[in-house]
């Protein structure tokens, strides 16, 4: 196996996000269940004879020493791999919006490396090396939905009899970014949410709770809240995922979408029972 291209990386949805207190360290404890959906980069992966990392841009706006060189290099420091790899990032996941997409773009290397490589390493040895590189990027090696507490470190799969079904969304990005310490250093952020479980988040999980970041984000970003006014005069009930600034509706039938600023990203997104490349790796 030489290379391997067209990898995807999909970004993620929070269903809710409560923050529910926090550590003597500073760290919030938080519950939320992540959810994949079909808005991904796309990652291009070549086998290099020497032990060399090298990255290629094909998207905008990309970090000399970006997410996925990291995670590569943690990689072969982890396993002593003397292979290398030229990795090239088509970037269609948009920064500071919350949806994971520098966390899950390190996820896809470490996934198709560990297969590109041949080295073997099982989920939980790659989750290992994630938590390293970011608090997301375990999830992004789950086979699919997750629940997630604790700082993001606890992850529970969803199980089938709390499993997610195939939905439909309207995610907005505004033009503008939201810095996610600037959000949790607010001292009017609510940090005392009542703990829930699986079950309440299961018996309705369009409805269930909130995101807990959102009324920080609005004060602090004012795209925020006119993109979720927007997405409520369609007639819908919008929430902001992660720490923001892109904003998400579940939809059941067409949306008129063409008033959107120009400058906003609008999309129609689906949600992934299972993440596609859940079978390059082995529990």
């Amino acid at each position: 196996m030489r290379a391997l291209h067209d990898v995807p990386a999909p970004a993620k949805l929070n269903r809710f996000l409560h923050i529910t207190g926090r550590r003597a360290d500073g760290y919030h404890l938080l519950q939320s269940v992540f959810m994949l959906i079909d808005w991904c980069d796309t990652l291009h992966f070549e086998l290099r004879a020497d032990a060399a990392l090298s990255r290629e841009d094909l998207g905008p706006a990309l970090p000399a020493d970006d997410l996925c060189l990291r995670a590569a290099r943690a990689l072969q420091a982890a396993t002593g791999c003397a292979q290398g790899a030229h990795i090239a990032v088509d970037k269609h996941v948009p920064a500071q919006a919350g949806m994971g997409g520098g966390s899950s773009d390190a996820a896809t290397t470490l996934l198709a490396l560990n297969r590109l490589w041949g080295l073997g390493l099982t989920r939980a040895q790659l989750q290992a090396i994630g938590v390293t590189l970011g608090a997301d990027v375990p999830f992004f090696l789950c086979p699919g939905s997750a629940w997630v507490e604790g700082i993001g470190d606890i992850i529970r799969p969803l199980e089938l009899q709390h499993a997610l079904e195939a939905e439909h969304f309207v995610v907005v990005k505004p033009e503008a970014g939201l810095d996610t310490k600037a959000i949790f250093s607010s001292p009017s952020l609510k940090r005392d949410s009542e703990r829930a479980t699986i079950s309440d988040f299961a018996a309705a999980p369009n409805s269930f709770g909130r995101n807990d970041l959102q009324p920080v984000a609005q004060a602090l970003c004012p795209e925020v809240d006119q993109a979720l006014q927007w997405l409520a005069s369609k007639g819908l009930r919008p929430r902001m995922t992660g720490s923001g600034s892109a904003v998400f509706a579940q939809i059941a039938q067409t949306v008129d979408l063409l008033d959107a600023p120009a400058a906003w990203q609008v999309r129609m997104c689906r949600s992934l029972a299972v993440h596609p490349l859940a079978g390059w790796v082995r529990d």
